[in-house]
């Protein structure tokens, strides 16, 4: 089990909790900021960018979301 490379599956949880529970709410901050920044634009032109930007900020951590939901691949079977 030490052989494989990156993180472990808690791990993986751990860091997927602290994306979601602080970074994203700063995250959500940041961008409602930077659009403010500007003149504000029509509300479809808006809504694309906002929609555009709630999916950007998890591709950075697509690799700690990866499997989190399932069960942990390294627990003995019981």
């Amino acid at each position: 089990m030490a052989d494989k490379p990156g993180l472990s599956y808690k791990a993986r949880r751990r860091w997927a909790l602290v994306v979601l529970l602080i970074g994203m709410p700063l995250y959500i901050i940041v961008a409602v900021n930077v659009v403010a920044m500007f003149e504000r634009p029509p509300i479809l032109v808006e809504l694309v960018i906002y929609a555009v930007l709630g999916v950007l900020w998890v591709l950075p951590f697509k690799f700690v979301f990866r499997g989190v939901g399932k069960e942990d691949p390294d627990a003995a079977d019981q």
